[in-house]
C-alpha cells in the first residue's frame, strides 16, 4: 500500500479532467486516471490518456490509465478493483467524466436513446460509482481514521440554465447537484467531504464546437469575468478541496463560473 493519497479521476485524459488529475499530482497525490476516447474513426484510442500519464509521472506521482465507460457497471468495478490492487487505497474521488448530446435537439424532438446515453455516463455512472467508493472508504476511515476522504463530482451551470436544444445534458447536471447533496448528507457521520465544482463556459473539446458563439456572447457580458475559462480554473478548486480547505463545508457547490451564477440588472 502507498504512503502518499491517491485520487481517482474519471474522463481524466483531456480537458477539465486532465487539468484536475494533474493539479492532484502536483499537490502529492498518486492518479488513476480513468478515460473513455475513441478516434474519429470511432475506435479506441489511448493516446491522450498515454500522454496525460507521462505528463502526470514527470510531476513525480504514479499514475495508472484506465479505459472504461463509467456508465457500466463491470467497467466501473474494474476501476475499483485497480485502485484496491494497485494502491489499496482511495483517498479522493473525482466524478469528471460527461458527455454532451451527440447531436443536439429540440426538446419536442429529442430521443430517447439520447436521453439514455447521456443520463449513463453523467448521472447513472457518477451515482453508483460514489457509492461503491464510498463503502470503501467507509472501510478505510474505520481502519485509518487519520485520512482525510472526499467526494468531488463536476457538475455545470445547465444544473440551473435551460438549454431546450439539449435537455437531457441539462437534467443530468441537476442530478449531479441533488446527488452531491445526498453523499453529503449520508458520508458526514463518516466524516467523508462530498463537493459539487460547478463550471461555466470552460474551454475544452465540449466546447470547442460553439466557440465563436461564446466568444461573441462573453464580449457582450455573459459572464462578468470577460473570458473563457481554463480547465486549470477548475482544477485550482479541486486542489484547494484536496488541501483540506473545505472540510467544514461538505455539501458546498464552488462555482467556477466567471461570476455567471450572479443575478445582475
Amino acid at each position: 500500500m502507498t504512503e502518499r493519497p491517491v485520487a481517482i479521476v474519471t474522463g481524466a485524459s483531456r480537458g477539465i479532467g486532465k487539468g484536475i488529475a494533474k493539479e492532484l499530482a502536483s499537490l502529492g497525490y498518486d492518479l488513476i486516471v480513468n478515460h473513455f476516447d475513441f478516434t474519429a474513426e470511432g475506435k479506441p484510442d489511448e493516446s491522450k490518456a498515454v500522454q496525460t500519464q507521462k505528463e502526470i509521472k514527470d510531476l513525480g506521482a504514479e499514475c495508472e490509465i484506465l479505459r472504461g465507460d463509467v456508465s457500466s457497471a463491470d467497467d466501473r468495478r474494474s476501476l475499483l478493483a485497480l485502485a484496491k490492487s494497485k494502491f489499496g487505497r482511495c483517498d479522493m474521488l473525482v466524478n469528471n467524466a460527461g458527455v454532451a448530446p451527440l447531436k443536439r435537439m429540440d426538446l419536442l424532438e429529442a430521443t430517447e436513446e439520447s436521453f439514455d446515453r447521456v443520463m449513463g455516463i453523467n448521472l447513472k455512472g457518477p451515482y453508483f460509482l460514489t457509492q461503491q467508493v464510498a463503502n470503501w472508504m467507509i472501510e478505510q476511515g474505520k481502519q485509518y481514521p487519520e485520512r482525510a476522504l472526499r467526494i468531488v463530482s463536476t457538475g455545470s451551470i445547465s444544473a440551473y440554465t435551460s438549454s431546450p436544444a439539449r435537455g437531457e445534458y441539462c437534467v443530468s447536471k441537476a442530478g449531479i447537484s441533488m446527488m452531491t447533496k445526498l453523499y453529503a448528507d449520508r458520508l458526514a457521520e463518516y466524516n467523508i467531504g462530498v463537493f459539487e465544482i460547478r463550471p461555466g463556459i470552460i474551454a475544452t473539446d465540449m466546447t470547442s464546437a460553439v466557440k465563436s458563439k461564446y466568444d461573441k456572447l462573453i464580449a457582450e457580458g455573459l459572464t462578468p469575468t470577460k473570458r473563457w475559462g481554463q480547465p486549470e480554473d477548475v482544477a485550482k478548486a479541486v486542489g484547494a478541496i484536496a488541501e483540506g480547505r473545505f472540510d467544514f463545508s461538505t455539501g458546498q457547490v464552488i462555482n467556477v463560473d466567471g461570476g455567471f451564477h450572479l443575478r445582475r440588472l
